[in-house]
């Protein structure tokens, strides 16, 4: 197949780069579209290209049909902070054909050795606020949808042109209505009032701006290690902020104060949209915004968006008291099933889940390349 490489830079290009999954997964049910002007802002006006450059390509056919799409990222910010020489690819989707995916790739490859870079890592955002890794496991399953989804073959054609495994993030989906031990939660209102900890009233956190940079610096802290990892920015904080945390949903949180009035402890859970978002098939108007609000209203299934504590709590038993917490919210709510967001397979946070009666959802990965 003829393959013509073209870069997306006028906003009919962008506009098309951003609905050539929506065609591509068209018959595919399990395919969850998220809104076409949230992407071209993240594409085109995030906060984040403050720092980041990004580069966009569409792939066409001799019929000048879009075929295939990608971006390129340079993060000079994660790079330092993780001490590499790494470009990275995202928004990366294509027809079931090598010659596609190798073409565009190439073009993030020879984008990245031109920057001076050593190698290519993704699929990845600009920072881990956004979606990432191909799905290798669990195509049978709807994701989260705050998560990717492909087909099996793009796994199969990164392995094809020399692309490895870099790590692993595993998805588990457990029943949610288990509840906790008597015992399990005196045990846990012990270790409040011992560290003079209370959980903070989540209408109160959301009018309080230096709450929210108090949570996102918890967010940093406690995110620190994990790999590709890159601390936002006060303007990537303010912008999530307008955008997530006022739809926080006070039985589905949990933010936990010090006596400092700062944030130890955090977990965000939000109702499955994924369902929702695929009736509103990438357009919030004219009825998409009735199927998220009908779906945030009225749900018996959730994902576990974040989880987390700040530097000086970790490895306190803090974890277990949000844990708690959210487990006796999901027995008074009779939800049915949570899905985790995806976790590093050596992160031991499984270890919490093994009272839970839980079942592998999916598996993805970050795949990466020597240039």
């Amino acid at each position: 197949m003829k393959v013509e490489i073209r870069e997306a830079v006028t906003d009919a290009q962008i506009r098309a780069f951003v609905r050539f999954p929506h065609n591509l997964y068209k018959n595919c049910k399990q395919y969850v579209p998220v809104f076409d002007n949230g992407e071209i802002h993240s594409l085109t006006k995030s906060p984040s290209l403050e720092y980041c450059q990004i580069k966009l390509w569409l792939a066409y056919s001799e019929r000048n049909e879009i075929i295939g799409r990608i971006a390129g990222i340079y993060n000079p910010k994660a790079n330092e902070y993780q001490s590499n020489k790494r470009v990275r690819f995202g928004w990366f989707d294509f027809i079931n054909n090598f010659e596609v995916a190798s073409s565009l790739l190439s073009k993030v490859e020879k984008w990245g050795m031109s920057l001076g870079m050593t190698e290519i890592h993704g699929p990845l955002g600009y920072n881990t606020w956004y979606r990432q890794g191909i799905l290798i496991e669990g195509f049978e399953n709807t994701p989260p949808s705050n998560c990717l989804y492909n087909f099996p073959y793009y796994g199969e054609m990164l392995e094809r042109l020399g692309y490895g495994k870099q790590l692993d993030w595993i998805q588990i989906k457990l029943e949610a209505n288990v509840g906790v031990p008597d015992k399990l939660r005196r045990i846990n209102e012990m270790l409040l009032e011992k560290h003079k900890l209370r959980i903070v009233d989540v209408e109160k956190f959301k009018k309080n701006k230096k709450m929210l940079f108090d949570f996102f610096e918890s967010y940093n802290t406690s995110f620190r290690n994990i790999p590709n990892f890159v601390p936002l920015t006060n303007a990537e904080v303010e912008e999530i902020g307008r955008e997530y945390m006022s739809l926080l949903k006070d039985e589905l949180t949990c933010l936990i104060l010090d006596e400092n009035d700062k944030i130890a402890a955090f977990a965000v859970c939000f109702p499955s949209l994924s369902e929702a978002m695929k009736k509103a098939k990438g357009k919030m108007f004219p009825f998409g915004w009735y199927h998220i609000l009908k779906s945030f209203r009225k749900y018996d299934s959730i994902d576990l968006m974040i989880m987390g504590a700040a530097k000086e709590w970790q490895n306190t038993g803090i974890s277990s008291v949000l844990h708690t917490y959210l487990a006796t919210r999901f027995k008074e709510l009779d939800l049915k099933y949570a899905v985790t967001n995806p976790q590093a397979e050596e992160n031991t946070v499984f270890k919490v889940w093994e009272r839970y009666d839980y079942a592998p959802y999916m598996k993805r990965r970050c795949y990466i390349k020597n240039l």
